[in-house]
């Protein structure tokens, strides 16, 4: 079955008229709650295609799952001014996106800026927000992280071949995600490039990397609790890479103690941020999921 078959893809106008690209696996007539899943920063709706097409085609309670790719990255529109490659304007666009493909209330699966997002709907639309998945993000940001982050986003060598790009991104993310094998690297690399006029180049507009430059590390972090509190209504799980920069074990703690239907679990192995597959991490967002349904009843 080819990549095609097992997802269609929409185009849905954003606030502005740019055009936004969402995947959509299974059927909205599904009766489970749907799952929409937003990536990291430079990161696109390819990294949940295992998971959609996990819960897509649960045996026993199959669900529909959207991915979006933000303004900017993957299939969407790039923006001409890159100022607006901003939480606030991509939080508007993930409204604009569940209004267009008529999702009131669904389980949210936030990697890395994916939960950020997430945290900052908690505010102005809880009741769409019926479960929730943090993966590597919390309420509290280790600046490490974000020095790294801004390390790498748009400055990435130029691969000449697939393989040049599995080298390189084994070089750059190696010490955070030592148990990959070749093949996964191999996935990583096909998930961060595309190709284009016979080149590879980034899957995502490298004027991301101006936003990054904005940001002032030497000054302490804005603390997120009042939103992450916002989302207590919600069955949660945090997931959070051994070898994350970016979320604290402490932090991690502190959120599973403040939450009362909170569950944390840490992805041996991996850093920022886990990638979501295999049996075990596949099987927990499931679970949380049929949590977030028993809730909802």
């Amino acid at each position: 079955m080819t990549d095609l078959a097992e997802y269609r893809s929409l185009f849905i106008s954003a606030r502005d008229g740019l055009k936004l690209h969402v995947r959509d696996y299974g059927e909205a007539s599904h009766p489970a709650l749907p799952v929409v899943c937003l990536p990291g920063l430079a990161r696109t709706s390819a990294d949940f295609h295992e998971l959609a097409l996990a819960l897509s085609n649960d045996a026993r309670r199959p669900r529909r799952v959207i991915a979006l790719d933000y303004r900017g990255r993957g299939r969407s529109e790039y923006d001409r001014t890159w100022s607006n490659y901003d939480l606030k304007i991509e939080l508007d666009d993930v409204l604009q996106v569940l209004a267009a493909t008529g999702i009131h209330e669904a389980v949210f699966v936030g990697t890395s800026r994916g939960g950020l997002i997430t945290m900052s709907m908690a505010p102005v639309r809880p009741g769409a927000i019926k479960g929730v998945v943090l993966n590597d993000i919390g309420p509290v940001l280790d600046a490490q992280g974000l020095i790294r982050i801004r390390g790498y986003v748009g400055k990435l060598p130029a691969p000449r071949t697939w393989a040049e790009a599995s080298d390189i991104l084994r070089q750059v993310f190696g010490a955070q995600f030592p148990i990959l094998n070749a093949a996964e690297w191999d996935g990583y690399a096909r998930r961060t490039w595309k190709e284009a006029d016979g080149r590879l180049v980034p899957d995502y507009d490298t004027a991301l990397m101006k936003t990054l430059e904005q940001l002032d590390l030497e000054a302490p972090l804005p603390v997120l609790w009042p939103f992450f509190d916002g989302l207590k209504h919600a069955p949660m799980l945090v997931l959070r890479g051994a070898f994350s920069d970016l979320l604290s074990d402490a932090t991690v703690n502190a959120m599973v103690a403040r939450h009362p239907a909170c569950e944390g679990f840490t992805v041996a192995g991996q850093g920022h941020a886990p990638i979501l597959a295999g049996k075990d991490i596949l099987g927990r967002i499931a679970r949380l999921c049929a949590r977030a349904d028993d809730a909802r009843h």
